[in-house]
């Protein structure tokens, strides 16, 4: 009995340690962004804004939310029995976080606002379809994805905004 207890050990040290990763990896995003925009606070503040543009404040704490729901419902998928439908819906989901790390440089760091806005439509769409895939494996990863969808949507809205009251 000891010894078929060893592999189930394994296995949840593997699954652990895949939540681990998945988080580091969407950490790292966010790192990467965040070194990104160091200055977004300024930039944004000193851009012209739809009066429905959030507070600066407010990204950092939804973000941060957003990047957990992002790695757990990768794991989700991740731990999912049919490996090629997992692995077509990670592909997407790595496509769909490229394009979410790509947003921030184009636009705080470059002030790119029309190529951000191309990144974050890309993004959108990504996303959308890393949602549709995610919801065939596991309707718990799609519904944690649920909320970034959305609030990417709302950012696009606001990138065109922000780019043609600055343009």
């Amino acid at each position: 009995m000891a010894a078929s207890a060893t592999p189930t050990r394994r296995r949840g040290v593997r699954t652990w340690a895949a939540l681990a990763a998945f988080l580091a990896v969407t950490y790292c995003v966010a790192a990467l962004g965040a070194l990104a925009s160091a200055d977004a606070g300024e930039v944004y503040g000193s851009l012209e804004r739809p009066d429905w543009a959030p507070p600066a404040w407010l990204f950092g704490p939804v973000w941060s939310v957003l990047y957990t729901a992002i790695a757990v419902a990768a794991w989700l998928v991740w731990r999912h029995p049919d490996r090629s439908r997992a692995g077509t819906a990670l592909v997407w989901w790595s496509a769909q976080l490229l394009l979410n790390l790509a947003w921030t440089p184009l636009f705080f760091g470059a002030r790119q606002y029309g190529l951000a806005l191309l990144d974050i439509s890309l993004l959108l769409a990504a996303l959308t379809i890393t949602l549709v895939l995610f919801r065939r494996l596991s309707r718990a990863a799609a519904l944690l994805l649920t909320p970034y969808l959305l609030w990417v949507a709302f950012a696009t809205a606001l990138n065109a905004a922000i780019w043609h009251l600055n343009t």
